[in-house]
């Protein structure tokens, strides 16, 4: 069934008036869905090769990135809004890629002819469109989806939205009938303000406003106007989309955050009761927990039913070993990680705590906070870290498997099954991707403080210096030639260097300063994952 051609209309214009933010969202990243399944004992394409849909693609930010690191991929992205469209249109141009195409686009109204895909991605639309549209999006992810394909889907969930929805309710009261969207912002936040100062002090709505108001004043425009004052936004439990999409042919695989999907990430308290309660049902445990933590948001995976028999929750140490891993740790204090048996506390990725206690696990966390953000293949990985601690890798091999079996549950790890081929030093001859050399930002709008994707399909921000850089970073520049290229940027009066709150003009110290910023510069791009070997 198609959406009403009024309603159509509306949404189309809606989209055209506020463009939703259109950048990489890490978890919907191929080459995480890729892993994920693999960790859960599913084999699916390459993402090198793998034919790729994205439903509401909006300009292209998610899918453009994909395309340029995988040239022979497949993509293609569909969207109702004509104008975000071509804005990634001309971003696809400018770029030259040739594997990607975004069509202006009904989702009702995709069927078969638009062909089989290894991965279907549908961010930040399922719970924003009517009824007959999140079916359409199902039958999509069930028909349009090959054999070993994977689909992700993203959509608000209850028991969190129950109370984000006395806020919603409030904020189109007052600014739904204003004409423009900066008028319905302006006066939604009004009305919010004015229930934080007159709700009681012991009131749900108290409760509800201390939980809601740091989003509201921290989210930019374009999320809220989508999140609270789009005319659709209709949430639902973990559970009940699960039906839907098994009602399709579909099974749940797993969470594109794995860490949430883990019992013993709750504590002994909830673990046990639960684990006796859920009977092995992965499905009836994950809605239990949702409601422990009021849960407003799910990314979820689907696979073809008939893969559900292969899908496994419990760790392969098989796997594991196959996989390429990531981390930071980051000893408390700055200090370095000392290779003994005492307990060492740490910062991991996601503001992570782990404490580290045997030599072998600081020796694996050591070697991978200094290759990061360069991935390692886990047999190498354990092979360094017993040459570290001086043992044979086969005495060490258990604790450090146990090791990287609870950090993968914890969420403390990134992984991917192919190599994540970022510089783990800046090199005499720096070299950046390629797609972000030729176009930084990949993105419609352009800037001094605009983002690029990252080799882990983040969006990291570029100075302007790192902007100015970026296009000679192609292998063949020195540091030195770097250097003299920011000294001629200087001269021209296109870029300026300030030291103490005063430019810098005199010639010898516009060299200095430009050779010690070619060196924090690069150092920045390769944190940042945009150095490649």
């Amino acid at each position: 069934m198609l959406v009403s051609d009024s309603l159509t209309s509306t949404l189309t214009r809606y989209y055209d008036a506020v463009p939703y933010d259109s950048h990489p969202f890490p978890q919907s990243a191929m080459e995480h869905l890729e892993a994920l399944a693999f960790l859960f004992g599913l084999d699916t394409p390459p993402p090198a090769e793998a034919s790729v849909l994205e439903l509401g693609c909006a300009a292209g930010g998610n899918l453009i990135p994909f395309a340029a690191r995988h040239p022979g991929a497949r993509a293609v992205g569909v969207d109702l809004s004509t104008v975000q469209v071509a804005q990634g249109a001309a971003v696809i141009a400018r770029a030259g890629l040739s594997n990607i195409e975004l069509k202006a686009f009904d989702i009702s109204e995709i069927d078969a002819s638009f062909g089989q895909f290894d991965y279907i991605v549908c961010h930040g639309v399922y719970s924003w469109v009517p009824g007959p549209v999140q079916d359409a999006i199902l039958r999509i992810c069930a028909e349009n989806l090959a054999p070993k394909g994977v689909a992700y889907v993203s959509y608000n969930v209850y028991p969190g939205w129950k109370a984000r929805e006395i806020v919603r309710d409030a904020m189109i009261l007052r600014g739904g009938p204003r004409d423009t969207p900066d008028e319905k912002l302006a006066y939604a936040r009004g009305m919010l303000e004015f229930l934080e100062e007159s709700a009681r002090a012991d009131s749900v709505l108290k409760k509800t406003l201390e939980e809601t108001m740091p989003i509201v004043r921290s989210a930019n425009s374009s999320y809220l106007l989508h999140e609270f004052l789009e005319p659709c936004n209709a949430p639902c439990y973990f559970k009940e989309f699960v039906a839907r999409a098994e009602a399709r042919g579909l099974a749940y695989l797993c969470d594109a955050e794995p860490s949430t999907m883990f019992v013993q990430n709750y504590g002994d308290k909830v673990r046990d009761p639960l684990l006796r309660e859920c009977g092995g049902s992965q499905v009836l445990m994950e809605q239990y927990l949702d409601f422990l933590v009021n849960r407003t948001f799910r990314q979820t995976l689907l696979v073809r039913q008939a893969r559900a028999v292969d899908i496994r929750y419990r760790m392969d140490p098989a796997r594991i070993r196959a996989l390429e891993v990531a981390g930071l740790f980051t000893a408390e204090g700055g200090a370095e990680l000392a290779l003994d048996a005492s307990e060492q506390p740490c910062d991991a990725i996601r503001g992570l705590k782990v404490t580290l206690r045997l030599p072998i696990h600081k020796a694996v966390a050591r070697l991978l906070e200094a290759a990061y953000p360069a991935s390692m293949p886990v047999e190498k990985l354990i092979a360094d870290a017993a040459r570290l601690v001086g043992q044979p890798a086969a005495a060490v091999d258990q604790a450090a498997m146990s090791m990287l079996e609870e950090l993968l549950i914890l969420g403390a790890l990134r992984f991917r099954r192919t190599p994540v081929p970022a510089a783990a030093s800046v090199p005499g001859l720096p070299r950046a991707l390629g797609a972000v050399r030729s176009a930084p930002g990949l993105a419609p709008a352009a800037g001094a403080n605009a983002n690029a994707c990252n080799q882990w399909h983040e969006p990291v921000a570029l100075t302007l210096l790192e902007r100015s850089l970026l296009p000679l970073l192609d292998g063949t520049n020195s540091h030195d030639a770097l250097a003299e290229h920011l000294e001629a940027e200087v001269r021209g009066d296109r870029l300026r260097f300030v030291k103490d709150d005063k430019p810098l003009t005199e010639p010898q110290a516009v060299k200095a300063f430009a050779r010690q910023q070619v060196e924090l510069a690069l150092d920045a791009l390769r944190r940042k994952a945009l150095l490649v070997d």
